[in-house]
């Protein structure tokens, strides 16, 4: 089997060259992070997990006329992608309070939010990720007026899409982050959502029992996170009901 060529290696992704022009490999890994990288653990089967349902959610916008990066699963763990150029941003779209908001602004945590709430972020890891204003991402040239408005616009449709399909299995969107890159077609450039969409990016809570079914899991100490994943993939029928957490396979003597 010919070595691959690797293109680059993020906390919870690895991505490959394509085995065609303009294309890439992205692998999913059972890594799990939080607060910046200061707290790390590998989860058996969360690479999977995460493979899965962000094929769900991405062929789903496709399907709606939302574009997206993705092409096609390979295997378990790894998806055909479009390359693009990725925005330095994490575009935030926040329906609940929770997480930073609740402690930047004195919310308390479950508090409906009057409407959708966009947030930008710069992708620093060095720096945390700050959040941004639109005159910081103009000043430095991170983004256009248009790339602004065409951003908010794409994440509001996935809010609306990740809603939607979240409410028919009874979990609430709390609220969700992607990453938004750049594809030209000779001149004409557009953005499509790129990165993953999974419980990695995402908040999910019951509906009923408000029970958190995301890495909030993980960063809070609540309990098992594959078992929190592989319940959002069983409602959603990426996985059958009858499914276990998937784990690593063990040899025999």
């Amino acid at each position: 089997m010919a070595r691959r060529n690797k293109i680059y290696e993020g906390k919870a992704k690895i991505l490959y060259e394509g085995p065609e022009p303009g294309t890439l490999v992205q692998y999913f890994k059972d890594d799990a992070t939080a607060f910046n990288a200061e707290k790390h653990d590998v989860i058996d089967g969360k690479g999977v997990l995460n493979n899965r349902l962000s094929e769900y959610f991405m062929s789903g916008l496709n399907n709606i006329g939302v574009p997206t990066h993705f092409i096609r699963r390979l295997n378990m763990r790894e998806q055909l992608i479009r390359a693009v150029e990725i925005i330095p941003l994490e575009v935030v779209v926040r329906n609940v309070a929770a997480g930073s908001i609740s402690k930047r602004l004195g919310i308390e945590e479950g508090t409906a939010l009057p409407r959708p709430i966009v947030e930008f972020y710069f992708k620093d890891d060095k720096l945390g990720d700050p959040l941004v204003s639109e005159e910081h991402i103009l000043a430095f040239g991170w983004a256009t007026h248009q790339d602004l408005d065409d951003m908010v616009a794409l994440a509001l449709r996935v809010n609306d899409f990740m809603s939607g399909v979240m409410l028919g299995v009874g979990i609430k969107l709390v609220d969700f982050k992607i990453e938004i890159g750049r594809v030209y077609d000779g001149d004409f450039q557009r953005l499509i959502v790129a990165d993953e969409i999974s419980p990695d990016s995402c908040r999910l809570w019951d509906m009923k029992t408000g029970k958190k079914l995301d890495k909030d899991v993980f960063r809070r100490d609540l309990g098992n996170l594959s078992d929190a994943y592989t319940e959002v993939a069983r409602r959603l029928g990426v996985m059958p009901n009858a499914a276990t957490p998937m784990t690593k396979p063990k040899l025999m003597n």
